[in-house]
């Protein structure tokens, strides 16, 4: 609220904080990673829809192999199985979110809108830990599988084997180098990147699927193979129901399918409240993503699991993490393949850097709002550094090995789209929708029992997201801790009462008295000033109380609403509502100082107890020992001791 002189910042300094200060809606920031509406007037749903296909179609590239690893010949069985789960699972939760969440924020934002207080924000800290583990894995096994393309091209495999961590990091460090000059997603590349990579998989599928039909024996060997090792249908289905949680893979997309929403043109007459075109035509982007990835989920599947040779899958085979760039280098020869390669790694990148811009989204919305970030947490050159340092420690723990990173990326995945059902399965009970609420609770058990089968089987992603949890967790109460006496308050807003009490007290010395509401009654006013007047050895004076109403102490910045009444036909009353007391009162003091040129002074009595325990109290609940912390906070806000509010106690 004051203004102070500071020294100028380095060069370095200005070009690492550029756009800290640049503000958004609700205080978020408005860096060039951030989803905000954009500034053009939207794009067709259709061309959109390839923003979600850079990270959902990409996963072709290595999601046939990690499928036949996991399922074996029955790799297309269980394929179907992932494929229904999407359109009766998936599909019908983030249509959903995409009605109560239509400005792109998702489903973490939905739960936090549902569930308030401190297990509200620890609640989200926990998604967030998964969805870092979600968008981290996206960069890291997106490099790792373009580096195993790379490798693998038979006109390099001499030249680059054994290099893969090396050309995954230099890729990881490529990404981060371009995050820190400045990188805006651009629809016509993704657009481009994915009209060029889905053609040319399904030139592969029909040459694949031609292979199969002209070969009669190859189904015919599929089968009898795959009865020999199940036996009948029923005990392929559970099977196939069992090694499902391992194809979970083939669920990403649909988070970063509502996150690209603001991009959406939606109908002229949509307007931010009802934006009912831009609701429609994403469901629209939603329901065509999938049912194009299932057909090729399906496609894909069928023709690598019968036409290459199982050894080939495994780690260190020519198929593995490429099934499809094999099938194109078999059968459409080496420049075919090369052109493949070429793509796969394109979209590959593309995806990473997709995933760059949606952690670069996501926790500066959360974490400095929360007050659990450091302040230049908001600025987008820092957190670049420390995701691609992230990026860097995540693939030397994987080695760079497309496989093994599967699980960690499965994890995130899936606990996002579990989450996603329990909000759509809160809010439709809400909404007192009985259909809807058991549909979607149904949804929730299935995606809820596939995460655990998941973790269960493969407990490095909740390993990873277990220390991203715990490092974000913690680094947020540390950031807490050293913010705790930071002036909070983004503006001060005073009703015409309000405003009125400040002029008839501003040619005058300006008291207001501190008051913890009661009874409200005219005792409790009379009472209070006698007891401030004898504490303080001052005459009675020409007073104007002033009580805060604590709402939610977890949230950390808000704006201040100023309301006047008048009690008892003599007593002037401030109201305000705030998740902080002291900070209230501080932010009311220094707007009565601009506003009248006068310092104000503000009279408290002590609140006998512990000051640990007062200091806990502030911390967690905003209230506590109010008098010595509105006077720290208005130490920091303003370090002119001359012209700072006067605190008094007695």
């Amino acid at each position: 609220m004051a203004t102070t002189e500071h020294p100028a910042p380095s060069r370095l300094r200005s070009w690492m904080l550029e756009g800290l200060s640049d503000m958004g809606k609700g205080g978020g920031p408005v860096g060039p990673h951030a989803e905000p509406e954009p500034p053009h007037r939207g794009q067709p749903w259709y061309r959109v829809m390839c923003l979600t296909g850079v990270d959902y179609f990409s996963t072709l590239g290595y999601q046939p192999g990690i499928a036949a690893l996991a399922a074996g010949l029955l790799s297309p069985v269980a394929t179907i199985v992932l494929v229904l789960v999407t359109l009766v699972g998936a599909l019908p939760v983030y249509r959903r979110v995409a009605e109560e969440s239509p400005h792109g924020e998702g489903s973490i934002a939905m739960l936090e809108r549902l569930l308030s207080f401190w297990q509200g924000k620890l609640f989200v800290l926990t998604l967030l830990g998964f969805a870092a583990t979600d968008f981290l894995i996206t960069i890291t096994l997106s490099a790792a599988d373009a580096s195993t393309h790379l490798v693998e091209n038979p006109h390099l495999t001499g030249v680059l084997h054994g290099r893969q961590m090396l050309i995954t990091l230099v890729l990881v460090a490529l990404l981060g180098a371009v995050f820190l000059k400045g990188f805006l997603e651009a629809v016509g590349v993704a657009v481009a990147l994915v009209g060029v990579y889905l053609t040319l998989n399904v030139v592969v599928v029909i040459v694949g699927l031609w292979h199969v039909v002209t070969a009669g024996h190859v189904v015919t060997d599929w089968s009898s193979a795959l009865t020999a090792e199940h036996g009948n249908v029923l005990a392929m289905v559970g099977v196939a129901l069992l090694v499902f949680p391992k194809l979970a893979l083939g669920l990403s997309g649909f988070e970063t399918g509502v996150a690209v929403m603001p991009h959406v043109k939606g109908d002229p007459g949509d307007t931010e409240e009802h934006p009912a075109g831009r609701i429609r035509d994403t469901k629209k982007l939603l329901t065509a993503a999938a049912l194009i990835m299932s057909v090729f989920l399906i496609a894909t599947s069928f023709v690598t699991t019968l036409l290459i040779p199982e050894k080939d899958f495994e780690s260190g085979g020519p198929a593995n993490g490429r099934a499809l760039a094999y099938l194109a280098h078999d059968y459409l020869g080496g420049v075919f393949g090369t052109v493949y390669d070429v793509s796969t790694i394109a979209i590959l990148w593309f995806a990473g850097a997709s995933a760059m811009a949606g952690l670069l989204n996501l926790m500066p919305r959360y974490l400095p709002r929360y007050g659990m970030a450091p302040h230049w947490a908001r600025a987008v050159r820092p957190m670049v550094i420390v995701f691609t340092l992230i990026g860097f420690l995540v693939t030397w723990i994987f080695d760079a090995d497309v496989d093994a990173q599967g699980g960690a990326y499965a994890t995130g995945v899936l606990v996002l789209i579990s989450s996603a059902a329990i909000a759509v399965t809160i809010a439709a009970r809400k909404a007192g929708q009985r259909g809807w609420t058991i549909g979607f609770a149904v949804i929730s058990a299935v995606f809820l029992y596939v995460t655990v089968a998941n973790v269960i089987e493969r407990p490095d992603g909740v390993k990873i997201g277990a220390c991203f949890i715990a490092g974000i967790i913690l680094v947020s109460l540390l950031s807490r801790l050293a913010r705790a006496f930071e002036l909070r308050v983004t503006s001060v807003q005073l009703d015409a009462m309000a405003e009125r009490f400040i002029r008839d007290i501003a040619s005058r010395k300006i008291r207001f008295i501190a008051n913890e509401p009661d009874q409200r009654d005219q005792a409790e006013y009379r009472d209070k000033i006698e007891q401030i007047c004898a504490d303080n050895d001052i005459p009675g004076e020409d007073f104007v109380f002033v009580e805060v109403t604590v709402l939610d102490p977890s949230e950390f910045e808000a704006s201040l609403t100023v309301r006047g009444e008048v009690l008892h036909g003599r007593y002037r009353v401030l109201t305000l509502e705030s998740s902080s007391i002291p900070n209230a009162l501080a932010a009311l003091l220094l707007h009565v100082r601009d506003v009248t040129g006068r310092t104000p002074h503000i009279y408290f009595e002590w609140t006998e107890g512990s000051p640990f325990h007062h200091f806990l109290r502030f911390f967690l609940f905003g209230q506590g020992e109010v008098a010595p912390v509105t006077r720290e906070v208005l130490r920091e806000a303003e370090p002119d001791r001359a012209r700072r509010p006067r605190v008094h106690t007695g």
